[in-house]
């Protein structure tokens, strides 16, 4: 019996380890992000500074300027939009993160939808 307590005290601990996020790690440099919509893998590459992200995504290059609000959160900000729906800034959060990758989520200014991606180094 006491044996049973230690494996469910030990699985107990374990499952409520989480680990460290080490957002600073991301920053800055060079990252893709690929999703899936309407059954076709679409890619987007981002160079990211502390004050500015230049995106790339099917031919069509943005550059936003990047506002951070903690060490795991940031806004960007499209530098000239050519219409209104464009202007409006994205929130994004780092939920986790491994070597060269992170997981996050994000959202348009002003909407409750929010969506979720992965984005790998490529520096």
């Amino acid at each position: 019996m006491r044996f049973m307590i230690l494996i469910v005290l030990i699985f107990a601990t374990a499952s409520c380890y989480e680990n460290p996020r080490e957002c600073s790690d991301f920053r800055t440099g060079s990252f893709e992000w690929t999703q899936e919509s309407g059954g076709k893998l679409l890619t987007t590459t981002f160079t990211r500074t502390d004050s500015l992200q230049i995106e790339t995504f099917e031919g069509v290059t943005d550059t936003s300027r990047v506002e951070w609000i903690n060490e795991c959160e940031w806004r960007i900000i499209p530098i000239n939009p050519e219409t209104n729906a464009e202007s409006r800034a994205y929130l994004f959060k780092i939920m986790r993160t491994e070597k060269d990758s992170y997981d996050f989520e994000f959202r348009q200014s002003g909407r409750d939808q929010i969506y979720k991606g992965s984005a790998t180094r490529i520096d």
